[in-house]
């Protein structure tokens, strides 16, 4: 009899396990266990014509973690976007453990207004109004909408990002490092298992949940482990930047073992640390002297700011010996926003 009250109560578990995902809705989009769909989280209309966010939802037919990726939070950022079409359609629901959420293009303003960094409807960059706000800006209330609808319901969380039009990158990942040692050990094995090479270990300073700016830092606030991938160039959707996202999550998903099969082992990785955005003193015309991936020393120049008539009125240097994570690759420059951000090689990590 004991056996037999063992064998039923072992079979509820396995019951509850596989129920446990059995539903999961995000904007009013339902997907049930061994279910893709796909459709919109609508922000509402507050006199600036709103916007719409494409979603879709992979429900594994098994239990598992719940995993969110954010593409298109700047609307020239086109690798990532393309590569997770690619990847949602390489994964199986049949062979899925947990869920899926894919945000394909978080800021459709931008996306289709094809502007760098900022929304043209209010002028924010909407990776620094997280977690947004339910009657704020659209670029806020798009925030607020991907935050409780999409983050809030995530076991892990990556934010996909790419060089902007305007920005000449060498692939990378920010690592952050938050000084919780079981949280940053699951955020480093997402990061190797993502499989760009290069990767930035982010020790920013750990910023309040309701002011957390970042789409990352609003995961990490919420105890999720989080990081941002950066894969991509001046907006090219060049075959290889496109697979690299997409071969990224999918490795990603062996790693998390919501899907079945090995994860490719990391590879010899290029740790940076100490990374510093140096930003243009005037506005200006800006000639780049580097590429995203060149080494520099210290006081190395990184590229030549001249005036609307080609007057000299400032060169641009390294704070210190390092990488050149990215720089600025089109003319235009404005006053305080970035020229290029170097980091330095960190030994023995």
């Amino acid at each position: 009899m004991n056996s037999l009250y063992r064998m039923i109560a072992i079979a509820a578990l396995v019951l509850g396990a596989l129920q446990a995902n059995a539903q999961i809705e995000v904007g009013g989009l339902k997907a049930v266990a061994g279910e893709r769909v796909t459709g919109f989280i609508d922000i509402t209309d507050n006199g600036d014509g709103g916007s719409r966010v494409p979603v879709s939802i992979i429900q594994g037919r098994s239990n598992g973690p719940t995993l969110a990726l954010v593409a298109g939070t700047h609307g020239y950022e086109y690798a990532p976007v393309i590569g997770l079409q690619k990847a949602a359609r390489l994964i199986d629901p049949a062979m899925l453990s947990g869920t899926v959420i894919i945000v394909h293009v978080a800021n459709m303003p931008s996306f289709l207004g094809r502007t760098i960094y900022y929304s043209p409807v209010d002028g924010e960059n909407m990776n620094r109004v997280y977690p947004g706000k339910a009657d704020g800006t659209v670029s806020e209330r798009i925030a607020h909408a991907i935050t409780t609808q999409v983050i809030e319901q995530a076991d892990y969380l990556v934010d996909m990002h790419s060089g902007d039009g305007n920005e000449d990158l060498r692939p990378y990942i920010y690592m952050p490092v938050t000084g919780n040692a079981e949280m940053d050990a699951k955020i480093k094995g997402m990061a190797l298992a993502f499989g760009l090479d290069h990767i930035v270990i982010d020790r920013r300073e750990n910023l309040p949940a309701d002011a957390s700016r970042f789409t990352d830092m609003t995961g990490l606030t919420r105890g999720i482990p989080s990081m941002t991938t950066e894969a991509g160039r001046v907006g090219s959707t060049a075959p290889e930047l496109v697979r690299k996202n997409a071969e990224g999550v999918m490795n990603l998903l062996r790693h998390l073992k919501m899907l079945p099969g090995n994860e490719k082992p990391p590879q010899p990785t290029v740790w940076l640390g100490d990374f510093t955005v140096i930003t243009s003193p005037a506005d200006g015309i800006f000639a780049a002297r580097v590429k995203g991936g060149y080494t520099v020393a210290k006081d190395g120049v990184l590229g030549e700011l001249v005036d609307y008539f080609g007057e000299p009125i400032a060169t641009i240097r390294a704070p210190y010996a390092g990488m050149v994570n990215y720089v600025i690759a089109t003319p235009p420059m404005r006053k305080g926003e970035p020229v290029a951000m170097v980091s330095k090689i960190v030994e023995g990590e």
